[in-house]
């Protein structure tokens, strides 16, 4: 009897076993418990960091999208659609240098019953000769109304032909014939030196006016 009551004081009896195993135990679950706690906090805060990241690449997406929006629209501003005009052309020698500039062309006025050639701009150079190759910039309007049906300035250059030799209107023809390289000249077209009153389809009908710049004469 005395022995086991000195065995159970020195810790050694099967009560206090018993005991240290389940506070054991009990502090194995504990620790698990708070192992647990941890990686569940860490998993929490790493979801946070990654909704974090993917709202921040989406609000830089967006901003990349406004940039290109601006872009696109700055593509269509007037400046962009404007109507297209070639560069200045090369001017012979001694050119008044209003000749690298598009011409304004107005209406005319009253009943055109002849060829009318009036010189805006005298040239320097060369008269032209029937059988020469000229080259030249143009702007083309109706005669009683003044809209547009044609321009060498909206192609990007200007036009070359030969003259005098049917293989142009017959208003440009007998017009431009005898005109000094350098000049500009203004060409009133009655219909029947110019498509006719019933012309094909695309070209207008009735007199013409057309500003010509002689560039040049070959």
């Amino acid at each position: 009897m005395s022995e086991r009551v000195e065995n159970r004081s020195a810790g050694q009896g099967p009560g206090t076993k018993a005991e240290r195993r389940l506070a054991a135990q009990l502090a194995a679950k504990q620790a698990a418990e708070k192992r647990r706690r941890r990686q569940s906090m860490l998993g929490a805060f790493a979801g946070v960091l990654a909704v974090a990241a993917l709202i921040g690449g989406i609000v830089w997406l967006n901003s990349g999208d406004d940039d290109k929006k601006v872009d696109a629209g700055a593509s269509t501003s007037p400046s962009a659609v404007a109507e297209p005009t070639m560069a200045a052309p090369a001017l012979p020698e001694g050119a008044d240098p209003a000749l690298g500039t598009r011409p304004k062309v107005e209406a005319g006025t009253g009943e055109l019953k002849k060829l009318a050639v009036t010189t805006l701009i005298k040239g320097k150079g060369p008269a032209v000769k029937s059988g020469q190759t000229i080259t030249t910039n143009y702007v083309g309007v109706t005669y009683k109304d003044g809209k547009e049906f044609d321009a060498s300035w909206n192609n990007g250059q200007p036009a070359t032909f030969p003259i005098g030799v049917g293989q142009v209107i017959k208003g440009w023809d007998q017009g431009l014939v005898g005109v000094p390289v350098g000049s500009r000249v203004q060409l009133d077209l009655p219909a029947e030196l110019a498509y006719g009153t019933k012309p094909p389809a695309g070209y207008p009908a009735g007199a013409l006016r057309f500003v010509v710049d002689v560039l040049a004469a070959q």
